[in-house]
């Protein structure tokens, strides 16, 4: 693919992004539902880690100035940045095809690693940090919705990307 498709590709993902963390989504101190996850996981799909990281990283960064929810704070865009590479480490499939079976193996791996070791452990204390919340009490809560996000994370993307790879192959793989 060319540095000007996937720029490109990168500017929509980044769009589609800021509109599903902070327009379409449920928010409170504690609990945030959003399919954000989305575009971050498309980026590392189709386009690695160096992509999705930086996708991540000026999707809470721009959100956070454009339409803000609160006072920023750096500690969300780090953990936006850690989500954004470990999907690229995991699920890119640019470089090696894999099986439907090794894909949502991976899948499942990320997901998991994100969910419970950023969304729970790290934004926890983000959280802590801001609010002075109890760590634990916080923690309690967000592990319930991130088991809840897990099958449903999960599934969307394993269905989107199986409906979106031959859009992907016929239109962005062709060099023109």
């Amino acid at each position: 693919m060319s540095k000007m498709k996937k720029i490109i590709l990168s500017a929509m993902l980044l769009a589609i992004l800021i509109l599903l963390s902070r327009f379409i989504s449920i928010k409170t101190q504690v609990l945030v539902i959003s399919f954000h996850y989305i575009p971050i996981m498309m980026a590392a799909i189709w386009l690695g880690p160096k992509y999705s990281t930086m996708i991540a990283l000026l999707g809470d960064l721009l959100g956070a100035i454009l339409f803000p929810f609160g006072p920023y704070f750096p500690g969300f865009t780090v953990s936006a940045a850690i989500s954004g590479f470990i999907y690229g480490i995991f699920l890119n499939k640019s470089e090696k095809e894999m099986t439907n079976r090794q894909f949502l193996i991976r899948l499942a791996l990320s997901s998991f690693l994100v969910l419970i070791i950023v969304n729970v452990f790290i934004t926890s204390i983000w959280i802590h940090l801001l609010y002075g919340k109890a760590y634990v009490a916080i923690m309690a809560s967000r592990v319930v919705t991130q088991l809840v996000m897990f099958p449903i994370q999960i599934g969307t993307m394993y269905a989107l990307e199986k409906f979106l790879r031959p859009y992907w192959n016929k239109y962005l793989l062709e060099e023109t």
